[in-house]
């Protein structure tokens, strides 16, 4: 299941802008290891949460989940449409100490984000439970547990995205900190109540998925704290949503959300092509090796999600000096830390594939032979996707938003295609089909580049 990273442009989360003075190799590395920590917090949840699930229920339990995981990510996309896009219009307001704007789009973001999730909850996971379960799965044996789980998650959507939604604003608001320890609590909650729920209250996969739920509310209750002294908050409940033309500020909204909520329905629909085309494709097998790959992922995006965060921080603020070298500086910093990481987890992986596969409950012969075989070449898949998510940054950085936003469709949609031809020609090599997409989004960005004739330098404004 996911967890909630801070990403500015992978998760739309928007975090605090470092100040002008001060050592940029200094703040870097504090700037890092500061949404470093944040996102393990979200990757351990992953990462344990199927660990858990593999081990107390059974390796379909993990594969169920993963079944899951598109139902997930649409609700987080409703999130990045309407609350990281009001995010930025509230740093804007504050900025220019505009108060009543702030309120304002504060306000008419969550309420509106809320009644959404709402919305959804009544007929997803109410009425269209049985439609939505069929759409994700078509495999009997892994269905029932796809279905309990993803009712939970539909029904208590609503959490979902008012956590998120919060924890914009309060790191917006000044206070980090506090999203940071929200974050990191609520994903500890999840874990041990997984425990709980699962095994000594006998729920199963339900008790998972609640477990979330609950913790999201508690984090939500940490991040309420912020409101505790209102002289510490900018921030507040305005009635002016009422009297300002709502039409209008919404497509303010959605104008900002939109690119950070096209990356997010563009992965949507690869997490749901893809699980349909390696579950009918390989079987229960595949999908559980699939599953697992998957949080191998989160791995990755565990300092994925630290270099964006930083570089698109620090950059900004280089950009916004016209500071051409410190920019230069910080994107080398993220490059070569980026590069080291992919580096040792990709030694990692190789070295006992076997025991990652045993850790999350794969205990037959074909789910381990299928995962050892696909982590390996994942391991590898996943080091051009990282360097071109990276890359996606330093186009925005330098202005060139149309190239960034090339490159926010492909680095998902360029996947299904080459997945469902190799599916259709070579079953056999269907691992090979992320690897091959991100060599062929590699070879496009090039051409594009070279076409565009793109030079990265600030003297074209951002």
């Amino acid at each position: 299941m996911m967890k909630k990273t801070l990403d500015h442009v992978g998760t739309g989360q928007t975090g605090p802008v470092p100040s002008a003075g001060g050592n940029i190799n200094q703040q870097f590395y504090n700037y890092l290891w500061a949404y470093v920590l944040v996102a393990l917090s979200g990757c351990l949840g992953n990462v344990v949460d199927g660990i858990i699930v593999g081990n107390l229920i059974s390796a379909d339990g993990v594969s169920a989940i993963n079944l899951s995981k598109p139902v997930n990510q649409f609700i987080y996309t409703l999130h990045l449409f309407i609350n990281a896009g009001a995010g930025m219009l509230v740093g804007y307001a504050l900025g220019q100490k505009n108060l009543p704007d702030a309120r304002r789009f504060f306000s008419l973001s969550l309420s509106f984000s809320t009644a959404l999730g709402l919305l959804l909850a009544l007929f997803c996971g109410v009425f269209f439970i049985d439609e939505t379960t069929r759409l994700l799965c078509n495999n009997e044996q892994i269905m029932p547990l796809a279905r309990d789980y993803v009712q939970v998650l539909l029904l208590g959507n609503p959490a979902f995205i008012l956590m998120w939604g919060l924890s914009t604003m309060v790191g917006v608001d000044g206070q980090p900190k506090l999203v940071s320890m929200a974050v990191i609590i609520d994903n500890v909650v999840n874990l041990c109540l997984d425990i709980v729920f699962i095994q000594w209250l006998g729920w199963g996969i339900t008790g998972s998925s609640a477990a979330t739920v609950v913790g999201h509310l508690i984090g939500i209750a940490i991040l309420l704290t912020h409101w505790r002294k209102p002289e510490n908050s900018r921030l507040g409940i305005s009635l002016a949503i009422l009297k300002e033309p709502i039409a209008s500020s919404l497509k303010k909204i959605g104008s900002q959300g939109a690119p950070l909520a096209v990356a997010s329905i563009s992965l949507t629909l690869l997490l749901f092509s893809a699980n349909r085309i390696v579950l009918t494709t390989l079987g229960q097998s595949g999908i559980f090796a699939f599953a697992v790959c998957m949080n191998l992922l989160q791995v990755y995006n565990l300092f994925l999600s630290g270099t964006c965060q930083t570089l698109q921080s620090l950059g900004a603020l280089q950009v916004g000096k016209h500071d051409a070298e410190g920019l230069r500086l910080v994107l080398r910093k993220s490059f070569r830390f980026i590069t080291v990481a992919m580096a040792a987890t990709c030694l990692f992986v190789w070295v006992d594939p076997q025991a990652i596969a045993a850790l999350f409950g794969a205990n037959h012969p074909d789910y381990v032979a299928e995962t050892e075989h696909a982590l390996r070449i994942f391991a590898l898949s996943f080091i051009p996707f990282c360097y071109i998510y990276v890359l996606m940054i330093v186009y925005k950085l330098y202005g060139y938003h149309r190239m960034a936003l090339f490159i926010s469709f492909a680095l998902s949609l360029t996947v299904i295609p080459v997945m469902w031809l190799i599916s259709q020609a070579v079953p056999s090599l269907l691992w090979y089909s992320y690897l091959t997409a991100y060599l062929v989004e590699a070879v496009l960005i090039f051409l594009l580049h070279r076409w565009n004739k793109v030079r990265f330098t600030l003297n074209k404004p951002s």
